[in-house]
């Protein structure tokens, strides 16, 4: 018996996302995502046939012994962006890494990386691309405890056949890169779990790959390193700029770290969005769960409250950056009578922070969201 298509009675393909674009539209995305479904089980693609345009639903094909891993992806990153997608623990986000590297193939969809069709591609042109283009860290550090630093980060370079010397070379710059000069020589073991995982981030950037996948690379270490990671993190990308897809079921880990944000739920995107956008307009209610209780002052920088600039407004002698965080400039911006000006990094005025618009937004109701 043919079993027919079964559509979700949620007609939205990706309509809760604030933003499926990436902010960049004026060039070709790196990665493009398109009505990207994976699911498990023998009848899956009997199942998706028909399908076009729509979320399937999750519960019907449990019932035919399927499980739906991605629901209807369909997103862009732009060059140099850090997509951050979150959401508990099973329900898609590795996965859908997974499919964009390949490392597992989509049920249905089509991925796109720098314009080339990704499941178009033979066996040798998916290990180039992954050789030439893409660096993977992942939760388990995976180095060769027989090797030492800078024998692992030279490793990936060595199996591309580039000389020894030469890779040595281009590992002791990574060595440098991520804060381990004069433990070169240790092996692993002799290494603290935080130490580990930089040499896992120096392994996957030794062979400078232009797509840079974290798949929960900081969730094994403890708090205070795992901090210290983050903030590694923010550094290497500020000098590097990758485009970087990260995996994390950590929201503020995801909220610190990301210019966009994807949060999943059953394998469909519920929003894609900015860290303000999410935090400030979640779309449904469980992206409203996963935001009611995150203390606003601490995440949302001056950029996404501030309001235009008025000609005729008297403003403020005092300045604040775009990028500073509310909570550090709240009590400074309170205190003054007039607008406050707000700046770029070169010092221009870009925009101007009302003091009753500060309050508000601590203090305000939440946005509501629409019902499911």
């Amino acid at each position: 018996t043919k079993l027919s298509p079964i559509r979700a009675k949620r007609p939205i393909g990706n309509s809760t996302m604030s933003s499926n674009e990436s902010p960049t539209t004026d060039q070709q995305p790196v990665i493009r995502c398109d009505s990207v479904f994976k699911i498990f089980g023998d009848k899956a693609k009997e199942m998706l046939a028909g399908v076009d345009g729509s979320n399937v639903d999750t519960k019907a094909f449990q019932e035919a012994g399927c499980i739906v891993g991605v629901n209807n992806a369909s997103f862009d990153v732009a060059r140099g962006e850090k997509l951050i997608i979150m959401v508990l623990s099973g329900s898609g986000k590795s996965t859908l890494l997974r499919c964009i590297s390949r490392l597992t193939d989509a049920t249905a969809g089509r991925i796109f990386i720098e314009g080339q069709d990704l499941l178009a591609m033979t066996n040798k042109q998916l290990i180039e691309i992954r050789r030439e283009k893409m660096g993977m860290v992942f939760q388990s550090f995976a180095l060769l405890p027989h090797k030492t630093v800078l024998e692992n980060i030279a490793f990936p370079l060595q199996v591309k056949g580039v000389r020894t010397q030469e890779s040595i070379k281009k590992a002791m710059d990574m060595v440098e890169l991520v804060g381990l000069r004069g433990r070169e020589n240790y092996f692993p073991r002799e290494l603290s779990g935080g130490q580990q995982q930089r040499v896992g981030i120096a392994r996957s950037l030794a062979v400078e790959p232009d797509i840079w996948f974290l798949d929960e690379p900081f969730s094994a270490l403890d708090p205070l390193i795992r901090k210290e990671m983050q903030d590694e993190f923010l550094r290497l990308q500020s000098v590097l700029n990758k485009t970087i897809l990260f995996v994390t079921h950590d929201f503020d880990e995801a909220l610190r770290l990301a210019d966009r944000i994807a949060i999943m739920k059953d394998g469909v995107i519920e929003q894609l969005d900015t860290p303000a956008n999410i935090v400030l307009n979640p779309a449904t209610e469980y992206v409203h769960r996963f935001t009611e209780d995150v203390p606003r002052e601490k995440v949302l920088r001056i950029e996404s409250v501030m309001d235009p600039v008025n000609s005729s407004e008297v403003l403020s002698n005092l300045k604040v950056s775009k990028d500073a965080i509310i909570e550090t400039v709240a009590e400074a911006v309170l205190s003054e009578q007039n607008p406050v000006p707000v700046t770029d990094g070169e010092g221009e005025v870009i925009g101007v922070l009302h003091p009753s618009k500060v309050i508000h937004v601590l203090f305000g109701g939440r946005a509501s969201y629409p019902k499911q």
